[in-house]
């Protein structure tokens, strides 16, 4: 009769190429694409319409690079919490088939090629992206300590949109603030529910989270936090008088926050987790209200 045991198994292994893809999380772009429609968003406010192919490409792909560097520093951080979260025992640093001496030269080799393409820009771009930096370094240790750390991610995913505005216009003006605000929310939104999925793993390991600072009002707030996103975007964008398209976008952002509801509402690891990996639908279709918005205009 087989024995069993509460040792894990070891992990395959697997090719260096394999396991860096995994690190920067290259087969899950749900990631990255939450990143890059706000700040396309951000982009085609400050152009007024479409901004060129150069700043296209440049934070098409400084997104993604950095949000790549930024997985390699989290897990980076939390190598010793990952061992004890279901989800997140395999990792190439937990698992100890990537070193962290590996995994930090990746993130900062990522971190360069993208500062390499802000500096095609405006100097105002880059300067902003030094904070934007610092705040990606800083997040992963801050669920040690801070009781809504999704709140310092916001902030850190947040910087696409101001260096958005600074690349086009040279300057951050409160449109861009409003825009930044708004996403905040959303940033909370979507990530409390990626947190509603770990509440239990975090709960033990001493993991703080704004799923279990905010308890049983977990819902009711992510509800709220989508609310408040989609009234600010309003507030930011109505007086650039969009057309159409801008409203049914809205709308359409609308339809999916009531299919979050029904996903979350019962509180499952499953329905949070499918509410976390589509929600960057939501920006998608605000992104393509603002871009045929100011297309039709």
């Amino acid at each position: 009769m087989p024995t069993t045991s509460s040792t894990p198994m070891p992990a395959p292994r697997r090719s260096k190429l394999s396991l860096y893809l995994d690190l920067v999380r290259f087969n899950r772009p749900a990631g990255w694409l939450v990143l890059v429609w706000p700040t396309l968003a951000a982009l085609w406010v400050a152009a007024g319409g479409f901004p060129g192919w150069h700043l296209l490409v440049v934070f098409v792909l400084g997104t993604v690079l950095m949000r790549s560097a930024g997985c390699c520093i989290n897990d980076i951080a939390d190598r010793d919490f990952d061992r004890h979260v279901k989800r997140t025992t395999q990792r190439p640093i937990t698992s100890g088939q990537v070193s962290v001496k590996e995994a930090a030269l990746l993130g900062a080799a990522l971190a360069l090629v993208s500062l390499g393409l802000v500096l095609t820009t405006r100097w105002e771009a880059v300067a902003w992206s030094v904070p934007a930096v610092l705040f990606t370094i800083l997040y992963p240790f801050t669920k040690r300590f801070f009781a809504m750390p999704q709140a310092f991610l916001g902030i850190a995913f947040n910087f696409g949109i101001v260096i958005a505005f600074a690349a086009v216009q040279g300057q951050v003006p409160a449109t861009a603030w409003i825009l930044w605000l708004a996403n905040m929310f959303l940033v909370l939104a979507y990530d409390t529910e990626y947190a509603m999925v770990d509440r239990d793993d975090d709960l033990r390991i001493g993991m703080k989270t704004s799923a279990i600072t905010l308890g049983r009002f977990d819902v009711v707030a992510v509800m709220g936090f989508f609310v408040l996103c989609g009234l600010l975007t309003v507030w930011a964008l109505a007086p650039y008088g969009l057309a159409w398209p801008f409203w049914l976008g809205l709308a359409v952002a609308a339809a999916q926050v009531i299919w979050h509801f029904t996903l979350i509402r019962h509180r499952t690891r499953e329905g949070c987790f499918v509410a976390f990996s589509k929600s960057h639908w939501i920006g998608a279709s605000l992104f393509a209200g603002v871009a045929l918005g100011f297309a039709l205009r």
